[in-house]
């Protein structure tokens, strides 16, 4: 299904639609969540716009935990209230928590065994691919000004150029984010 962003999202969704939404999240994004919330959340369901999305998924990432599970948190709230937090919570952890189990009980078994260090190299690789792409998809959606672009580079050159410290350039970007945000609505 073909994504049209021209199309508004969908609003008041149900309890049992929050919950296996999330569920599906929660198995299809084994080892890297961010590209199934996304796809499933924006694409599949129109729960959210793009815009939206990245909206949630920013304050996800400077609460702490999992910056998708603070989303789901804010999703299941505006929808359903406290329900709807648990209703999201639950369908994104149990497919997880049953297959880690599962693997680890296999890893146990196999951990010794060369190629399988090598396939969970390949497998980071791909992690790391799916977070790029949908990075990209995002930014092409947005189309965000020089500014939000800015502050994006600074981060990137700030932690994975200059390996500074995470905690000290978030708190010196999100307040520099937040206060020109505001001042390029006010103009």
């Amino acid at each position: 299904m073909q994504h049209d962003p021209s199309v508004p999202p969908r609003r008041n969704i149900g309890k049992a639609e929050l919950f296996f939404g999330f569920l599906k999240i929660g198995l299809l994004g084994f080892g890297g969540i961010a590209p199934w919330a996304r796809h499933i959340i924006v694409e599949e369901k129109r729960w959210l716009t793009d815009r939206e999305f990245a909206e949630l998924l920013g304050v996800g990432q400077v609460l702490p935990g999992p910056n998708v599970m603070n989303a789901s948190i804010l999703i299941g709230d505006r929808n359903q209230g406290l329900i709807g937090v648990a209703l999201c919570l639950l369908g994104q952890l149990v497919m997880p928590l049953i297959i880690v189990v599962a693997l680890a009980v296999f890893y146990d078994r196999v951990a010794s065994v060369p190629e399988v260090n090598a396939a969970l190299i390949g497998a980071a690789a791909a992690s790391a691919g799916l977070v790029l792409g949908t990075a990209l998809k995002m930014v092409r959606n947005i189309r965000p000004t020089l500014l939000p672009l800015g502050i994006g580079a600074a981060g990137f050159a700030a932690i994975g150029l200059l390996r500074w410290p995470l905690v000290p350039v978030v708190l010196v970007l999100v307040p520099l984010a937040i206060a020109a945000t505001w001042l390029g609505r006010r103009k």
